[in-house]
């Protein structure tokens, strides 16, 4: 499946949007991501596990409340980064 990746973590994959990963929910889409392009996982999940502040993951355009989330290969999957600021 393709996951739609964020501007401020692409040069993790090479400059690439989105890109192919396997998994059957979120966690192990986030995990085969890191596989494939090691140290981006971290920069959404911080050391408790927990998703970062800034960071927001979307499946079919519903926010992501867990990592143990059900996805399947027709699922659209987006990594944003929220804005913030004052």
């Amino acid at each position: 499946m393709r996951i739609g990746i964020p501007s401020v973590l692409v040069a993790y994959t090479g400059g690439a949007t989105s890109v192919e990963v396997a998994g059957e929910t979120v966690g192990e889409l986030l995990d085969d991501l890191d596989r494939r392009y090691p140290g981006i996982r971290f920069r959404m999940v911080n050391e408790r596990g927990a998703m970062r502040p800034h960071m927001r993951i979307f499946v079919n355009k519903e926010m992501v409340e867990t990592f143990d989330q059900a996805v399947g290969s027709n699922d659209e999957v987006v990594i944003i980064q929220a804005l913030s600021g004052g």
